[in-house]
């Protein structure tokens, strides 16, 4: 522990701020992407809809696909957000308190995300293991998977996998976690500072 009156190891804080914020940056660009072939795939298989008269149609299971993209998205953009303050916040009263209980208060909505983002990471985790149909009994009892499932769930058009869109998905959770995690103590600093930092 450093100064107290800087915070709790500011600097070891600083450091891993800023690599956690190039991470997330990057996996949400990964999120635009998808949302962009989302949109991309879903007008092709309109015009292919439309254009029936052609010999074209729609695209096979675009439904499932942009699914799949869609949750992966969500899960991509949420670190980005954490890690930058872009949650939804009522500032109507909390602008006119002092900053140590604004920090306060920041440091209170932090560990409440990083209560919810825990729990949704775990039980992502638990709905993959549900899934995911590999593994010995022995591996799966040590990463907490549970029981192997009797069949390979699959969507109903493209036959693919449903565990794929949950891995995907358990990243950007897992990582969001971390992010929320981090925030708490970035946000622990900035109350014992007695005020909100900029976030760079």
């Amino acid at each position: 522990m450093s100064d107290s009156s800087n915070g709790i190891a500011p600097m070891a804080e600083a450091r891993l701020g800023r690599l956690l914020k190039i991470a997330a940056k990057w996996l949400a660009y990964f999120g635009g992407f998808l949302l962009t072939a989302a949109a991309i795939m879903t007008i092709l298989s309109i015009a292919g809809r439309a254009m029936s008269w052609a010999s074209l149609g729609p695209i096979p299971g675009d439904f499932e696909l942009v699914e799949v993209t869609c949750a992966v998205a969500v899960f991509s953009f949420l670190p980005w957000s954490q890690i930058n303050r872009g949650q939804v916040t009522v500032d109507v009263l909390v602008d006119r308190f002092p900053s140590r209980l604004r920090a306060g208060l920041g440091m209170a909505g932090d560990t409440a995300m990083a209560i919810a983002a825990s729990v949704i990471a775990w039980r992502m985790w638990l709905g993959l293991g549900e899934r995911l149909p590999m593994g010995s009994g022995t591996l799966r009892a040590l990463l907490m998977l549970g029981d192997k499932p009797y069949y390979t769930e699959t969507t109903f058009i493209l036959r693919m996998p449903v565990w794929y869109g949950y891995a995907l998905s358990m990243v950007g959770a897992a990582f969001f976690a971390v992010v929320c995690i981090y925030t708490v103590w970035r946000a622990m600093n900035w109350t014992i500072r007695g005020e909100e930092g900029q976030i760079v």
